[in-house]
């Protein structure tokens, strides 16, 4: 399923790791704009399979990796590995890599695609001349609260961030339960609230043992291509991201107060658990996000939509791209 018509696979060598590069040439003119997508958890490059399709054959020479620790890309084995420097460092050496190093690329982000893609922004504006975000919002760093014990406080120990926290438990109960398992229900989560993983019963609807049907957007050929990625690959890279967040925290002290600088317009589904979270909505209609991301162009909410609004409805959010992109061409 990896053979989509014309997508090229490559492995580059950027910032000490080999990393899996998928790309659609646009025109193939050469002047091509780049976009860089970057996906979160539980994906791949393949992710952006629509995205790119559509954006190339607009002229878009489109970009998609497997970021560290996941799919064909490498999975350093310290858990200290995955911190925003580690991966925001992988993606800046991989924008320097296809543009010659002196040019900088569209990006489109979701989930903790979104989260490095705001980081990115924020160490690096140069390289981004827009930027498309999904699902996460901008989070200002609050000095005064470190983000897995606040988390806790709020959520309980059974929220799937505090339950990714210990090394190597997830992965255990996890295999337990299977990958596609696993895959399926959080790839077809579209509760509007949070995610909680319980010891013993990790997700609700496979307690009574009933294999929910798959969304139309999401074929079980698809689901085969992330299950042998993760079968291959384990998830403990993937879940390192959520074990570096207190980490992250101290890290990025120096950016306290940092403002997003590069234009950007913000994409979320009405039923994502994210738009639902604590504080989102307030942030967004309150002015918050805009007094952080200056240049914000818009926020759009898609009705009926959940987390992963790129597959769930990838017309809409095509057109949304293009349309934002085309301003600065």
């Amino acid at each position: 399923m990896s053979g989509l018509d014309g997508v090229e696979h490559k492995t580059l060598k950027v910032n000490g790791i080999n990393m899996h590069v998928a790309e659609l040439p646009g025109s193939g003119s050469g002047g091509d704009p780049i976009i860089l997508f970057i996906h979160g958890f539980p994906e791949l490059w393949y992710t952006w399979r629509h995205q790119m399709t559509a954006l190339s054959s607009l002229g878009y020479r489109t970009i998609a990796p497997d970021l560290r620790g996941y799919g064909d890309t490498d999975a350093p084995e310290k858990v200290e590995d995955y911190t925003y420097f580690n991966i925001v460092g992988d993606l800046v050496a991989l924008i320097d890599a296809v543009t010659g190093g002196d040019e900088a690329v569209f990006v489109v982000g979701h989930d903790w695609g979104a989260m490095i893609a705001w980081q990115l922004c924020m160490y690096r504006p140069e390289k981004v001349k827009a930027l498309v975000n999904m699902s996460v919002l901008f989070s200002p760093r609050n000095p005064d609260r470190v983000p897995i014990p606040t988390l806790r406080r709020f959520f309980g120990d059974d929220y799937y961030i505090c339950r990714f926290q210990k090394p190597g438990e997830i992965e255990a109960e996890f295999k337990k339960l299977g990958t596609e398992k696993v895959l399926k229900e959080f790839l077809t989560y579209k509760t509007p609230g949070p995610l909680y993983l319980p010891k013993g019963k990790l997700f609700k609807s496979s307690e009574n043992g009933a294999s929910s049907a798959l969304p139309p957007w999401l074929t079980q050929e698809d689901l085969d291509y992330y299950v042998t990625n993760y079968n291959n690959k384990g998830f403990t890279g993937p879940i390192n991201y959520y074990r570096n967040i207190d980490r992250n925290w101290e890290l990025t002290a120096p950016w306290t107060g940092a403002k997003i600088s590069v234009p950007v317009k913000f994409i979320v589904g009405d039923q994502d658990l994210t738009y639902n979270s604590p504080g989102a909505k307030e942030y967004i209609n309150g002015g918050g996000f805009k007094k952080d991301v200056p240049l914000l162009d818009e926020t759009v909410v898609l009705k009926g939509v959940g987390h992963f609004l790129h597959e769930e409805s990838p017309e809409e959010i095509n057109q949304h791209i293009h349309s934002f992109f085309q301003k600065f061409l």
